[in-house]
Formats: C-alpha cells, sequence, structure tokens
C-alpha cells in the first residue's frame, strides 16, 4: 500500500508519497503564506489528478501539523523522529544531521545512540531569519546565495535574532560594505548561530549530512557550515530530496486507516475546528463613515508646495540616510516644499541619494540655487564626506524642527522608522527628553514589512485589509520572534490575515508605548502630540494609536519626509541666520550634476593595526581628498590621535593607590584589634570612606 507524508512547517508545506516498495513517486514543495488550508487543498488536488482512487495510509508532522491532524484524522508524529528515520533509511552512513527550516533548526547525532537537538521559542539563525536579511539587501535568498558567491570578507553579524543582526547589517550598509561580504556574513551567522546554539560544544564530527529547504536550495549556506565545521568533500553528505526529509519520514511513520485524496479533502474542508487560545481586540474602524471621518480629519496637516520648476530664489536641500530608506526634500525660502523623494536604500545609500540628487538638477529651474545642504539619520557622516555637503544636523533635532513647523507648541513627538524608534518630550521650546530604541526593532516600519512579505503581500495591501478586521488578534508587545509564535498559533485558530495585520498595528503602538517611551498613563504624553516616520503612513498603526492613547494626535502629510525637511529647515536656519533674516547670496558646497556624473567611489577593506583590537576598517575615498573611514573603534585610524600623543591620566591606578596605599595604624596603636576587609566585589572600593 502507498505511504503519504505530510510536513507542514512554519512557512512551508511538503507532501511525499511512496508506493508499496517504499520508492518516491510524487513530491510538492510550496510556501503556505499563512494559508495552509489552501495550500493542502491545491497540494491533494495535484496529487489526485495523478493517484485517482489511490488508496494510502498517511501521516503528518512539523511544526504546524498537530492541529491540522485533528482536522483531517491522520496520525501525527514529531519531526525529529520522522527527519531521523528518513536519514537512518536514506543515509545510513550519516553520524550528524543538520537541519534548517522556516523557524526551526535541528542538530541529530546518530553515532552512539541518537541524540536530538532542537532550537525553542527562538527563529534566529532559521530560514525565515535568512529571509529577513535578504529583504534588507533588497533581494531574496536566492540572490543572497548568488551575492555570496563572490564574496572577499565575512563581517562578524549576530545571527541569535534578526533584530540584533539588523542592528549589525545596516550600519555596514550605510558605511559602504560590499553586498556580496554581507550575503556571505549572513549565512556565516546562521552556521555559527547553529553550531554554537545547538551542539553547544559537543563535537561534530565524520559524515555530516544537510538536511532542510534552506540547505538545500542554498549552496553558499551549505558552504559557511563546510567552512566552519572544516568538512573533507567525503564527509558532506548532500542527499537528492533533502529538502522533504520531514514529510519522507512522515511516510516511512504512516499506519492506520487508508484513506484517498478525496477523503483528505472532505475532512479539511468539514471538520475543522477553531478554539481560540490568543485574545482578540477591538475593531479599529466599524464603517466605512468613521474612516472617512478619520482621513479627513488627518488632511488638515498639509505642507504649502510650490511648482519647482517656475521657482527663483535659494533653494535648501535637505537628506536623511535613514536605516532602510533615503529620504530628500527641496524647500523655498519660505519653507515651501518644491521637490521630494522618498525610496528604499536598496542596499546601497550612496547610489540612491546619487540618483535623487540628479533628478533635482534635471529640474531645478535656471533662477534657482543651491543655497545650503544638510544631512541627517544614520549615514549622515557617510553623505557628507560623499556629497561635501554643508551640514550635519543629529536627527532628533531634525525631527523637532519638522514638527514645530507644523505645530509650534508641541509637546510630545513619536517617531517610527524603518529600524529605530524615538520619542521626544519638548518643553518650553526645547527638547526635554530623548528615549529611543536599542538593540531592539521589533514594532518598526521594517517588523511589518517583514511580516507583509511571508504572507506574500505589499505593505499597502497588508494595511489596509486591517482597517476593518473583524476579530484583531493580540499579539502583545513582544520581539519579533516571539510574536512570530503567537502568529503561527492564531493561524492555526483560523485567523484571517486581516486579524493578523491589524493585531500587528496595535503591536506596534504597544511596543512603543510600553517598551521604549515606558508609560503606564497614555495622558502622560502631553496634549499637542505629533506622530512621523513612513510607519504612520499605515492608516491601521495611526488608528491604533489614537484607540490606545485615547486622544487624536497630527499626522503631517509628509510623515515620512519629517527628517529630511527638518534638515532642509536646518540648512536655511544656518543660511539666512536664526533670526530669519533675509538670504544672501551664499552658494552651497554639495557637488554639482558635472561633479556628481564624475564621481566615482572606491571601497576597501583593511585591519587598522594601530593596537590590539586590530579594527576591520572601510575605507571609502571619494575623490578630492574626501574619505570615510568606518568600522573603528577609536579615532587613531581617522589621524586625529597618535602614538605618542600625550596619555591622560589612569583614574583605576589612581584610585587603587589612593585605597591600598593607606599605612595601618601600629599594633600597639590598633587598640580595637585588627579589621579583615575583602579584596572581592564592591567591599574594598568604599572601605577607606
Amino acid at each position: 500500500m502507498h505511504k503519504l507524508g505530510i510536513d507542514i512547517g512554519s512557512t512551508t508545506v511538503k507532501l511525499t508519497l511512496l508506493d508499496g516498495v517504499g520508492e518516491l513517486v510524487f513530491s510538492r514543495y510550496q510556501r503556505h503564506f499563512s494559508d495552509i488550508q489552501q495550500t493542502l487543498r491545491e497540494l491533494f488536488q495535484a496529487a489526485s489528478e495523478e493517484f485517482t482512487n489511490v488508496q494510502f495510509v498517511a501521516c503528518i508532522t512539523g511544526s504546524g501539523g498537530l492541529t491540522i491532524s485533528q482536522w483531517i484524522g491522520v496520525p501525527f508524529v514529531q519531526e525529529v523522529v520522522a527527519a531521523a528515520k528518513t536519514v537512518a533509511v536514506v543515509a545510513p552512513q550519516t553520524d550528524v544531521a543538520i537541519e534548517i527550516g522556516g523557524e526551526d533548526a535541528k542538530i541529530i547525532y546518530f553515532t552512539g545512540g541518537i541524540e536530538q537537538r532542537m532550537n525553542g521559542i527562538c527563529a534566529g539563525g532559521t530560514g525565515s531569519f535568512v529571509d529577513q536579511m535578504a529583504s534588507l539587501l533588497q533581494t531574496d535568498a536566492s540572490g543572497l546565495n548568488k551575492l555570496a558567491e563572490n564574496h572577499k570578507v565575512i563581517h562578524p553579524i549576530a545571527a541569535r535574532c534578526g533584530v540584533f543582526a539588523k542592528s549589525d547589517i545596516q550600519p555596514l550598509i550605510n558605511e559602504g560594505a560590499a553586498r556580496e561580504d554581507l550575503a556571505a556574513s549572513i549565512f556565516q551567522a546562521v552556521a555559527s548561530q547553529t553550531i554554537s546554539g545547538l551542539a553547544q560544544g559537543k563535537p561534530i564530527r565524520g559524515n555530516v549530512a544537510f538536511l532542510g529547504g534552506p540547505l538545500h536550495f542554498l549552496p553558499q549556506l551549505r558552504e559557511r557550515f563546510i567552512a566552519s565545521l572544516n568538512l573533507g568533500e567525503d564527509n558532506v553528505i548532500v542527499p537528492e530530496n533533502s529538502h522533504l526529509f520531514a514529510a519522507w519520514g512522515a511516510a516511512l511513520s504512516a499506519s492506520g486507516d487508508a484513506f484517498n485524496f478525496e477523503q483528505l479533502l472532505h475532512n479539511l474542508e468539514n471538520n475543522k475546528v477553531i478554539s481560540h487560545e490568543i485574545a482578540r481586540m477591538d475593531r479599529l474602524f466599524e464603517d466605512e463613515a468613521q474612516l472617512d471621518a478619520f482621513k479627513k480629519r488627518h488632511e488638515k496637516a498639509t505642507l504649502p508646495r510650490r511648482d519647482f520648476a517656475s521657482y527663483s530664489g535659494q533653494c535648501f536641500i535637505g537628506i536623511d540616510a535613514g536605516s532602510t530608506t533615503t529620504k530628500l526634500a527641496v524647500i523655498s525660502e519660505d519653507g515651501e516644499l518644491l521637490h521630494s523623494h522618498y525610496g528604499s536604500n536598496e542596499g546601497s545609500p550612496l547610489r540612491m541619494i546619487t540618483k535623487a540628487l540628479k533628478e533635482i538638477y534635471s529640474k531645478m529651474p535656471a533662477g534657482a540655487t543651491i543655497g545650503g545642504a544638510c544631512a541627517t539619520g544614520y549615514g549622515e557622516y557617510l553623505a557628507r564626506a560623499a556629497f561635501n555637503i554643508d551640514y550635519g544636523e543629529i536627527e532628533t533635532v531634525a525631527h523637532y524642527k519638522a514638527a514645530a513647523f507644523f505645530e509650534p507648541n508641541v509637546d510630545f513627538i513619536l517617531d517610527i522608522g524603518g529600524q529605530d524608534m524615538k520619542s521626544m518630550r519638548i518643553k518650553n521650546g526645547v527638547i526635554d527628553n530623548v528615549l529611543l530604541n536599542e538593540a531592539c526593532s521589533a514594532g518598526c516600519g521594517s517588523f511589518i514589512e517583514t511580516f507583509a512579505k511571508s504572507l506574500n503581500m505589499d505593505i499597502p495591501s497588508f494595511a489596509d485589509i486591517a482597517l476593518f478586521a473583524k476579530n484583531p488578534i493580540d499579539l502583545g508587545s513582544r520581539c519579533t520572534v516571539f510574536m512570530n509564535s503567537r502568529v503561527k498559533q492564531a493561524q492555526k485558530e483560523g485567523a484571517e490575515v486581516a486579524d493578523i495585520s491589524a493585531g500587528l498595528s496595535y503591536a506596534v503602538i504597544k511596543n512603543a508605548l510600553q517598551k521604549v517611551i515606558k508609560i503606564t498613563d497614555p495622558s502622560e504624553m502631553g496634549e499637542k502630540i505629533v506622530v512621523q516616520g513612513g510607519t504612520f503612513y499605515n492608516n491601521s498603526v495611526l488608528r491604533a494609536f489614537e484607540k490606545i492613547a485615547g486622544c487624536e494626535v497630527l499626522r503631517p502629510d509628509i510623515a515620512g519626509l519629517m527628517g529630511a525637511f527638518g534638515a532642509a529647515l536646518v540648512a536655511r536656519e544656518q543660511v539666512q541666520g536664526i533670526a530669519g533674516d533675509a538670504g544672501n547670496d551664499s552658494k552651497s558646497g554639495i557637488l554639482d550634476l558635472a561633479e556628481l556624473e564624475a564621481l566615482q567611489i572606491d571601497s576597501s577593506m583593511a585591519r587598522c593595526g594601530i593596537c590590539e583590537n586590530n579594527c576591520m576598517l572601510t575605507i571609502n575615498k571619494f575623490g578630492g581628498g574626501r574619505v570615510f573611514i568606518s568600522g573603528n573603534r577609536c579615532e587613531r585610524p581617522l589621524g586625529k590621535q597618535t602614538s605618542d600623543a600625550p596619555r591622560g591620566q589612569d583614574l583605576y591606578q589612581y584610585k587603587y593607590e589612593r585605597i591600598f596605599d593607606y599605612s595601618p595604624l601600629p599594633v600597639e596603636e590598633a587598640h580595637r584589634g585588627k579589621v579583615g576587609i575583602v579584596r572581592a566585589l564592591n567591599l574594598y572600593e568604599n572601605y577607606p570612606f
């Protein structure tokens, strides 16, 4: 009798059918984009067309398989057990098997008895991690593999979580590191995470089999494992259908009642049981009328525009080189918006800024001149060096300048960007307090983008379906990886994509209020609140903020351009004078069109070598003597401190001398005896005082 194996993973569904002698006669591997039921339906129908009325026993496995097994009446087997069974049959010479899936990773030791190790709730260093990192480089997993083929340098990147990895990768992108090197570094991070996190020091020796979709479809990822483990060619096992091993093992484990595909389709359609473990939240909008009133209210905060082609006089350029996007704004002497650009970095912020500047020059009329330019954001220093930009401003100040332009009495600003989130309290026209997210970017724009892509949707569509979601799921305010677990659970409970999207909108705001601002009472934010950042173009996120905060806020129509607009205002202020005096005939030093055309960027890597840190430096040369060096831990590679420069006083040595150079009393004068103080922890720090 035939045997059917079904593997429902976190991102894919695999189907295998074995004939009576155990030969694989049918297989499918397909992403489910969180619609497991529809994907299974398609696979069953495809198999049914080839194997009409064929009877088989079946078994199901995978992280999403338990609930489905109850729906369709098929036995369940744990996925590590299933994969181990296939290895024993197909590759019995295997000593260790390493399997990477969509959100899980496993190592199975076969020598000396089977020992199985699997990641827990953290999906760092898995297939979904690779997908997230690929999106940062504006490619997909296969594109990442192609880039890695030509790498030269491996950068250290954290893989324990996609969020921390972004914190490592984004500065490298902004500093001009080669995409090929970043791609290989991402694969190395996955290998290091899996080996260190699961093996935990236990040697991986002998014949090693590589299983799972990512290791099957991404040879460069496999190469990083082979290099890390120092495996010889004879010790590497790459089975032909390594991405199907769990489903294959489920088929080998199949027993019990016989089915055909028509019966499974019937059970799938009619036996669905839904139970809610994940709480639901209020709808964002009840009807279209409520949404229309919401949109009209927010249309009032609109920046005055002016036709660029007919403009005459000085104009000012603001450049916001953000974590995932590049924004430019050109304003008039009166602060009117003449031109703007908002686009993805596509892994190369310098290339995007060059393209945007050329577009400005092509539209700028003969009567207009550039009076000044200012840069802000992650890539401020790189952009200033590359394009000879006049001024730089810290992004918090730039954002405040822009917010104050719309609401002079603003007392609270919340900005949610691609990877950063910050809040500013304003008192008497001065920034009184600034709070920023630190290593974690959960709840930022890239957080929503990653979820949208995992569901095979673009961001506008993903945002729109949330507006009238009937039962938004409560995802809390935890990290992306932990939230994935709640999303998977909600999917098993039959939650629709609209409910997930609306739940994510609530989660973004909860994360901002509870994890970044850390407030318990939303009224503490103040009365005049301005929200900005590209994430707030998403009406569902904006609505979630107003519902949770219990107030109406102001969202400028250029919410995503506020950093660039604020930088342009700073440039105007610098040229015209803080008092708003009439502009002069000064001209910006920013590269003109001819200089842009001639601009050549020479990037190279080098070890510093000045001290024992031996920092890996990224050196960008732009011509005209302009150089930007990054990757340094101190200023010595920049030539700002030489080895013979006078050193400051060693305060620790001074402290130890002050503490331990005290002479004790002579024994005859120590009438109260002798006291010993342990020189450990913090005890001795305070004893003289």
